[in-house]
């Protein structure tokens, strides 16, 4: 008999997976080995930054009090006593009509609050004297100790990734080993007697496995590597032990295809076997309709759709913040923007429909269209999207200059909540 499956909607589908996430253990990594990976300290300030004041421009380091008296038609003048560069200490301090020639980055001298940019002085023929056309204040052009971070400060919460910028701050404060979460591993297992693999000439009735490297793409992109376990053999008892192989060794296995109410989809028989709690077997949304989830011994199974299109999108709405939420991420979820339909999209959309699209924007206007044929087994529009279009349920169509939600896919990082 076939299954009857009662479809829920996506962000119910959502909830549920997120609702299994247990967070993997952390593990300690040297600095220059932890971009894309996730905190899983607070990052704190060690010191101030800057350190001491420091000078932000090339130019002269003055005493305030000694310009008070400039202006157009009366300038005042300067004797340069010393020259410091970027690391260097100033070895006298400064009196009255005295100036340091101090380079960017270079500590304040002592008794100096102002620095004079070159471009702000007209120097004498010999140098060693310049004079100023306008008064200073006190710290005027002068970065001050703990501007930038204080001593004790919580700059970054655990769960964020670790980006360029914040191996920036972690080298700064001297963190040169990093916690970060675990990453998960996980099996991929395809399906279906018809794929060949990459490397194998077409045949008739025959095509390439692209969901498989597709999918160890999609999880690279967010710093998970996976190991493949194959295709599905012919019989249940075959597939079954492939499973259970690759659970025993895996946090996660994702399988594609195989999932439908086919004579040879064996998922939904597996599930039963194995005894796993599975979450949904139907979702109201095109494409990718009969991804299927289970939960089995706190590890889950993601079931996606064997069409490409399908496979992709329910990777990127239930598998990927999933396993960033294992891995204690704080922003799991793809990024949320709207944007305006650069084109008609006439079809009904009795569920909601998720369309690989590409999104722009010129500086003043983001806009979004179609990235190409757009059916559940369409290849080449994910190629050429950088985005999911979102479009409710039960709507008629949309009109070109409508504003629609958008999904961005890619970004360094997403969202802490699902927005739509």
């Amino acid at each position: 008999m076939v299954e009857k499956r009662r479809p829920i909607s996506v962000q119910q589908a959502i909830a549920r997976v997120m609702a299994h996430v247990r967070p993997l253990e952390k593990e300690t990594v040297h600095l220059l080995s932890s971009y894309g990976r996730v905190l899983a300290e607070d990052i704190v300030a060690t010191h101030d930054v800057p350190p001491f004041n420091r000078a932000p421009y090339d130019g002269y380091a003055i005493r305030s009090a000694d310009s008070i008296d400039a202006c157009r038609s009366h300038r005042v003048e300067f004797h340069v006593i010393e020259q410091i560069g970027a690391g260097e200490i100033a070895k006298q301090a400064l009196y009255p009509g005295q100036a340091v020639r101090i380079m960017t980055g270079a500590a304040m001298p002592e008794g100096a609050d102002a620095v004079v940019m070159l471009e702000q002085t007209k120097l004498s023929a010999v140098g060693d004297t310049f004079t100023i056309h306008r008064p200073f204040e006190a710290l005027e052009n002068v970065s001050l100790q703990g501007e930038d971070a204080k001593r004790g400060e919580h700059l970054i919460e655990r769960g964020h990734h670790i980006h360029p910028g914040t191996v920036a701050l972690l080298a700064t404060f001297g963190y040169s080993e990093v916690e970060v979460a675990k990453r998960p591993s996980v099996g991929l297992i395809a399906t279906g007697s018809e794929l060949l693999d990459v490397e194998e000439k077409l045949v008739p009735g025959k095509i390439r496995n692209s969901n498989g490297p597709m999918i160890a793409a999609q999880l690279a992109r967010i710093g998970v590597s996976s190991h493949v376990y194959g295709t599905f053999a012919d019989d249940l008892e075959s597939c079954l032990q492939q499973v259970i192989r690759a659970l025993d060794e895996s946090d996660c296995v994702i399988t594609t295809g195989g999932v439908s109410v086919g004579d040879f989809d064996y998922l939904p028989a597996i599930y039963e076997r194995l005894g796993a709690e599975v979450l949904f077997n139907k979702v109201s949304m095109r494409p990718g309709s009969v991804t299927t989830v289970a939960v089995w011994n706190g590890k889950y199974l993601f079931g996606l759709s064997g069409n490409p299109s399908a496979c992709y999108t329910g990777f990127e709405l239930f598998t990927r913040p999933a396993l960033l939420g294992m891995m204690g991420s704080r922003q799991p979820y793809l990024r949320y923007t709207q944007a305006v339909l650069a084109e008609d999209f006439p079809k009904m959309n009795p569920f909601m429909r998720f369309v690989r699209s590409i999104y722009e924007f010129d500086g003043t206007q983001a806009t979004i269209r179609p990235a190409g044929f757009n059916k559940s087994n369409a290849v080449s529009s994910i190629a050429k999207g950088n985005a999911l279009m979102v479009l409710p349920g039960g709507t008629k169509g949309y009109a070109c200059g409508e504003q629609v939600d958008v999904l961005l896919l890619g970004t360094e990082t997403g969202d802490e909540t699902w927005r739509i």
